[in-house]
């Protein structure tokens, strides 16, 4: 059975950084392309950033590109989102999901962890 669970979210001022993590377990995590999604209230789900599944190759969005970084390592089944320069319209529910190969969408996601930026 195909667990993901995020951690690291919290309440950060604006302009400060923050570091999530995802702990993947159930299937081959270094098999598969993985991402990152937000949700901010009010508003739907938004990618964020990918990685492919050996780690060498990373896609962002443009509203976090040079500013959030992910990565992954493949011996920890662990995904990571480094985030700087953090904005309030960073505020948002984030997501670690595992790509469904082929389709362009995801078949499994965590539960989310906060992330408020506010002064």
């Amino acid at each position: 059975q195909v667990h993901l669970v995020e951690s690291g979210g919290g309440l950060v001022q604006p302009g400060g950084s923050l570091g999530l993590s995802c702990v993947a377990s159930g299937f081959t995590f270094g098999s598969y392309w993985m991402l990152w999604l937000r949700q901010a209230p009010g508003k739907g789900l938004e990618w964020v950033a990918s990685v492919n599944a050996g780690g060498g190759s990373v896609y962002y969005g443009e509203a976090v590109k040079g500013r959030f970084t992910i990565a992954r390592d493949n011996d920890k089944n662990t995904l990571y989102l480094r985030m700087i320069g953090l904005k309030p319209e960073d505020t948002a529910v984030y997501y670690c999901a595992k790509d469904l190969p082929g389709t362009g969408s995801c078949d499994y996601w965590g539960q989310g962890t906060q992330v408020t930026v506010s002064s």
